[in-house]
């Protein structure tokens, strides 16, 4: 029986390292802003469903801000196959709605949920071709919708925004 193994590694990367999920999500929000990564997808998202009009932004930071979702996408999968149980002893009267922002209270206790409940239902390639999708309609004008459903992955990769940026901000306390 011949085993199959999920490349990890993106094309264009030169470096043979293996790196650990966590590391990959802390260099992830080195160099993206959760604020701004948030902004940015959505922005990708609307205009990827206007039909008369494109993103403004220079190309080179979409396909840039498109590399770096897919090696969090990746990361996030290889959090899903760790053990550890990311729970925080937090009480969930004391939680703020905007606190929470798309989790659940469930979730904001064990983020872990998010990432196990998105690749459940998505493979890491069909996360892949989403991004792909929506960047590729967004950076010019089509009279084609996407055919597939774009909102459950887009809530999906938010979701795992959050819940990455909520796992790294426990690491460091």
């Amino acid at each position: 029986m011949k085993k199959t193994r999920t490349d990890f590694q993106c094309p264009f990367s030169a470096v043979d390292k293996k790196y650990s999920p966590e590391q990959l999500m802390e260099t992830y929000f080195q160099f993206n802003d959760l604020a701004a990564s948030k902004k940015r997808l959505n922005s990708i998202m609307n205009y990827a469903v206007k039909r008369n009009s494109w993103i403004r932004e220079d190309p080179s930071v979409i396909f840039h801000f498109r590399q770096s979702m897919q090696s969090f996408i990746r990361a996030g999968y290889l959090i899903t196959l760790k053990k550890n149980k990311w729970t925080a002893n937090t009480q969930s009267e004391n939680i703020s709605p905007l606190v929470l922002g798309l989790l659940s209270e469930k979730e904001y206790q064990n983020p872990l949920l998010v990432f196990k409940k998105a690749f459940k239902e998505y493979s890491i390639q069909e996360f892949d071709y989403f991004m792909s999708g929506m960047v590729y309609l967004s950076l010019g004008m089509y009279d084609n919708l996407p055919e597939r459903n774009i909102v459950s992955p887009y809530i999906h990769l938010t979701k795992m925004l959050d819940a990455a940026y909520l796992i790294l901000e426990r690491k460091a306390k």
